[in-house]
């Protein structure tokens, strides 16, 4: 059902590829909106359990399109560096499938604390708990992810000697 990637060499690892999930800290939503016209919306997420999790308004764009089509794909950007002198950049990203939903439960208290200490870890342990408690303002949706596949310039794969 989903293509194979067609620069073979320059595929990473399913490890790789969840290790760059869980490093970045935003990532492009796309999902099908407003009469059918594709929507991608950038946003702060957490790789939880195999799964992207991101808090989203109770109305809304992206969650309305959510709602009416839950197939949505994910991206995510992890390196891009401007190499001017060779034309071309040395990235490295991921890509995911999946079908989005709100989570619920236990679920989504787990979720949303992942996220709330990636993005305030740094906070005291009171404060988090304080914002998870207060997370019942925004839903927390979940993709299952489906498909999920990284690529890199082909100069990393030179330099591991592949």
């Amino acid at each position: 059902m989903f293509r194979q990637m067609r620069r073979i060499r320059q595929l990473l690892s399913q490890e790789d590829t969840a290790a760059v999930m869980e490093r970045c800290t935003n990532g492009v939503l796309a999902c099908l909106g407003d009469g059918d016209y594709p929507y991608a919306v950038p946003l702060s997420y957490v790789y939880f359990d195999g799964k992207i999790y991101f808090h989203s308004a109770r109305a809304g764009h992206k969650i309305d399109a959510i709602m009416k089509n839950s197939k949505v794909s994910f991206a995510v950007v992890d390196e891009d560096t401007i190499v001017g002198e060779e034309f071309t950049t040395y990235f490295r990203s991921a890509v995911a499938f999946g079908r989005a939903r709100v989570a619920e439960g236990d679920e989504r208290l787990a979720a949303f604390g992942a996220l709330v200490e990636k993005y305030s870890g740094n906070l005291p342990e009171q404060a988090r708990a304080k914002a998870v408690a207060e997370c019942e303002k925004a839903h927390l949706v979940a993709i299952d992810v489906e498909h999920l596949t990284g690529k890199e310039a082909v100069e990393y794969v030179k330099a591991k000697g592949k």
